[in-house]
């Protein structure tokens, strides 16, 4: 699987201008399984579950890489260049020997996600490198709170930045003070202890920047703090980050609602020379690795082939998602983010058109090119046109074979 994902990323990599950095998103994602000898199947937590009580439910754990595709008016799309297969081992029964409980601990030591993570962004540095023009590209990876830790951070391959939020209460540092320095003794690797990212947005002395940040054509006005040369223990003593604190944005649940405010976001990054609107934007563009999730399982059944040897279990899923990422760059390098040359929208369908063009209308696209010679159609239009109203209107003109082209299953 991995040729086949490396062909979306080189394709990916060539919509962007020479030099620009390769923006990547990292995120595990669940696949609900019911199977109790399904490899890879454990009781996992879920996600989806309220927050006064943890449930637990039955299914495999993946991890996904996804990159950014540049689109016109700030309007980006994420691929998936990468699904990669992460379960735990099966814990040995209570008859089991005391050499079998310790490969069982150093395989759930091995099997950590965050450890898997790190591996998974060493390889994509890796694979960057041997791509034409990779050398000169900076890898910018952004993730959620849960890989935020020594695992990933110390790690770091040359040539990347690492994005990830962290906790409100994170102990950080500032720098050494260089006239504290020691001639002699323990060289001294970390200053005076820092406010938490909690105190240091509460601090009226430092002041709030705005910026005005586009994300899927709408306008957002964003204040944030900017705190320089931090370092954090977490991520080790060669590590100088920058933390960026946002605001909590506004919002209403309904127009002339109460108006509501979001939880702020803490972010650092291990590039302490980063432009700060660089970070936000390639924090921002994380959300759309779920719009991918959700795309992958409802629309084109990710999880849902019923297989249970071990290479299937891994390649069936990673197979589909490969052919979801080359969907999206063709989507991308024949339309764009315009509608134009795409089949002709259903009467019942929303008048307002999106920022991008939507998974569901390139599988549309999709099924009327490969099935269209096949079934012998020519064109759309009168499947599209709005039919006179009758009290008793007439049976439906259009083939059947048109309907079949706009079908959701």
């Amino acid at each position: 699987m991995t040729d086949l994902f490396s062909v979306v990323r080189r394709a990916v990599a060539a919509q962007l201008p020479s030099g620009a950095p390769f923006r990547a998103v990292l995120d595990d994602t669940l696949l609900r399984r019911s199977g109790l000898h399904t490899p890879g199947v454990a009781w996992r937590r879920d996600p989806l579950g309220p927050r006064f009580q943890t449930n637990f439910v039955r299914g495999q754990r993946f991890l996904q890489i996804s990159a950014a595709m540049p689109g016109k008016d700030d309007v980006f799309r994420l691929a998936p260049i990468a699904f990669l297969h992460a379960p735990t081992p099966p814990k040995p029964g209570r008859k089991a020997t005391q050499e079998a409980l310790a490969q069982y601990r150093l395989d759930t030591r091995a099997s950590r996600l965050p450890l898997r993570a790190s591996q998974q962004i060493i390889q994509l540095r890796q694979d960057l490198d041997r791509d034409p023009g990779g050398l000169q590209r900076i890898l910018l990876l952004a993730f959620d709170g849960g890989f935020t830790n020594s695992t990933v951070l110390k790690p770091v391959p040359p040539r990347t930045v690492l994005i990830g939020r962290i906790r409100k209460d994170a102990k950080l540092c500032f720098t050494p003070d260089p006239a504290l320095r020691k001639t002699l003794g323990r060289r001294l690797c970390y200053g005076a202890p820092a406010p938490t990212p909690e105190q240091f947005r509460i601090d009226d002395s430092q002041p709030w920047l705005t910026m005005t940040f586009v994300h899927s054509g709408v306008d957002h006005a964003l204040r944030y703090k900017l705190i320089p040369n931090l370092m954090w223990r977490t991520a080790g003593a060669h590590q100088i980050l920058q933390l960026v604190v946002i605001a909590p944005l506004a919002y209403r649940l309904r127009k002339g609602s109460k108006l509501l405010y979001r939880d702020p976001a803490f972010l650092i990054c291990t590039d302490p020379a980063l432009n700060p609107r660089q970070i936000i934007e390639a924090y921002f563009q994380r959300w759309d690795i779920e719009v991918n999730f959700r795309d992958e399982k409802t629309l084109l059944g990710v999880g849902q082939a019923q297989v249970r040897n071990a290479a299937s279990v891994e390649s069936a899923p990673a197979l589909t998602v490969a052919a979801y990422g080359m969907l999206l760059v063709a989507g991308q390098l024949a339309f764009g983010n315009s509608n134009e040359g795409l089949l002709p929208q259903p009467k019942w369908a929303a008048s307002s058109k999106g920022p991008r063009t939507s998974t569901q209308q390139l599988l549309h696209q999709l099924r009327a090119e490969v099935w269209g010679r096949g079934l012998g159609l020519d064109s759309f239009s009168g499947f599209a046109s709005n039919l006179p109203p009758f009290t008793k209107p007439e049976k439906s003109s259009f083939p059947l074979a048109s309907a079949l082209c706009y079908a959701n299953g």
